[in-house]
């Protein structure tokens, strides 16, 4: 079984903005462009889900209409971290003890104040890869830290303390990657 994991465009906000589930848009022409490529190598009848934050329900929109074949379903937990009030801020906007409290308490600091912590963030996504059936591939239309967190989960790594065990890439906006379960 694969779960193919797929980041939604480049959304449509300033650059260096905090934007986790602030549902903004994606460039409508990138988001083309990614559904073009990806529409082509994915199996027939795979099950997907999206975030509903719309960046990525564009892309999901975009794919059924390239391919009728391809039904979706959304699922609230793939939705990017909360930042709380972190949210439509400039990192650079955003004070240094801020930063600095949720480095230092990566684990359970809650971002933004009224986000979520990364423990959660995680315990939600690992929730939804827990639901993943075992006899199926599977896609999933949803955001960068998602992702790191599956990477970390599909390792068995369902906690992490320290910022420094987060990983550090993802794929780029509109790309993707594939996971053998």
């Amino acid at each position: 079984m694969s779960l193919w994991l797929v980041r939604h465009a480049q959304p449509l906000v300033a650059p260096g903005t905090c934007y986790g589930q602030l549902d903004v848009p994606a460039d409508a022409d990138a988001t083309h462009d990614s559904v073009q490529a990806l529409a082509k190598v994915l199996p027939a009848a795979i099950s997907i889900a999206t975030s509903p934050l719309q960046r990525c329900e564009q892309l999901a929109h975009v794919l059924r209409g390239l391919r009728p074949d391809l039904t979706c379903k959304t699922d609230d937990r793939l939705q990017e971290m909360n930042f709380g009030h972190w949210e439509g801020q400039a990192w650079a906007d955003i004070p240094r003890t801020e930063l600095d409290g949720w480095s230092a308490s990566f684990d359970s600091y809650a971002a933004g104040q009224t986000g979520e912590s990364v423990t959660q963030f995680m315990a939600r996504v690992a929730s939804a890869f827990d639901a993943l059936p075992r006899d199926a591939d599977t896609l999933w239309i949803t955001h960068a830290g998602v992702i790191r967190a599956v990477e970390l989960i599909a390792r068995g790594v369902r906690h992490i303390d320290r910022a420094d065990q987060w990983p550090a890439t993802a794929p780029a906006c509109g790309q993707w990657c594939k996971l053998s379960l």
